[in-house]
């Protein structure tokens, strides 16, 4: 083989072997961004379906007439209060919302907090009993929802919710007739709980990367949960079941649909009144994608919010939520 013999055939070696490298890099990138995409999806909808999941049961008591509790005649303005009688008072209000937050409301630790985005509070019971058919047995330190099932003893004592143990005063009436609820069998009980939702700029293990967190009472406090990373914005607005003016909630139910929406409630009354929640979720990629600018402009209901021209993908995720439990109580055949 003579000289220029071995140089051309180097270089038709070497120009498809840049050939392949040039594919191979190519390749690579397309499934770097097509794995990121699919992250950025499924954190999306993973968000989407908590929260959505959490709002249909929202104003859930079990056995508990809701209309019995009467309402603080203010709104509650600590929702991350440990004392029990804020939450009784707080029961008739099943969600309440803070729009475009500057700091924390209340008491609330929320480190990191993103600004300019909504928190939602979520209020309920366990939908199992505690300790029955598989659910967690009960724990001293959480608040329990116990609600009696005697017919003969009025709505004031009907309920209790406490920390720990409670005296078995209240009975379980049983299949056959139960003089005065002396039925040997203690009520069960139903863990109390609260759900905040809000935004963070960080993930919880130190990395700067906007996260979807809860804050979950515990009874005496209250534990912060991380859920998803790269959910950057939380908007909701929530339909409002109007009622005649002067009419109280508690006596003159609405119809159970929505007459209007707002991403602000202003006072008790419409808090009770919210029977659907329209929610947006902005998720980003948690990784920059090379040579991208996100020069985009993104609608979430009323907000409008820029991209802002960095190397991140973004996508709004949304849905109606019907909040089952208040919009059922108002329901007209």
């Amino acid at each position: 083989m003579s000289l220029v013999e071995l140089m051309i055939a180097m270089t038709i070696s070497l120009i498809l072997l840049g050939a392949v490298a040039g594919i191979f890099v190519s390749t690579s990138k397309a499934r770097n961004e097509v794995e990121r995409s699919s992250r950025q999806i499924e954190n999306g909808r993973y968000a989407a379906e908590i929260i959505s999941d959490d709002l249909r049961l929202a104003g859930f008591y079990g056995e508990l007439d809701v209309g019995a509790i009467t309402p603080a005649a203010t709104l509650p303005a600590d929702p991350c209060s440990v004392n029990a009688a804020d939450w009784i008072a707080a029961i008739p209000v099943h969600v309440q919302g803070y729009n475009d937050v500057a700091a924390a409301p209340g008491t609330c630790v929320m480190p990191n907090l993103k600004t300019g985005t909504d928190v939602l509070v979520v209020r309920r019971v366990q939908t199992c009993l505690a300790g029955v058919d598989g659910c967690a047995a009960e724990v001293g330190t959480r608040p329990y929802l116990q609600v009696s099932q005697c017919n003969d003893i009025p709505p004031p004592p009907s309920y209790l919710l406490t920390l720990g143990a409670v005296a078995a005063s209240l009975k379980l009436k049983s299949v056959a007739p139960c003089a005065a609820c002396t039925c040997a069998v203690t009520v069960p009980r139903r863990r109390y709980l609260v759900n905040i939702y809000f935004i963070s700029t960080d993930n919880g293990a130190g990395v700067s990367v906007p996260t979807l967190k809860r804050l979950e009472l515990t009874g005496a406090g209250w534990v912060e949960t991380p859920l998803v990373e790269g959910i950057e914005q939380l908007q909701l607005e929530y339909g409002i079941d109007s009622l005649p003016a002067a009419v109280p909630p508690a006596t003159t139910p609405g119809d159970g649909a929505p007459d209007s929406y707002t991403s602000a409630p202003a006072t008790v009354d419409d808090w009770m009144n919210v029977v659907t929640a329209q929610f947006y979720i902005l998720a980003r990629n948690i990784d920059t994608s090379p040579g991208y600018a996100d020069s985009k402009t993104y609608q979430l209901g009323s907000k409008s919010v820029s991209g802002g021209g960095d190397g991140y993908r973004r996508h709004v995720f949304s849905g109606l939520v019907r909040i089952t439990n208040p919009a059922s109580r108002r329901d007209k055949p």
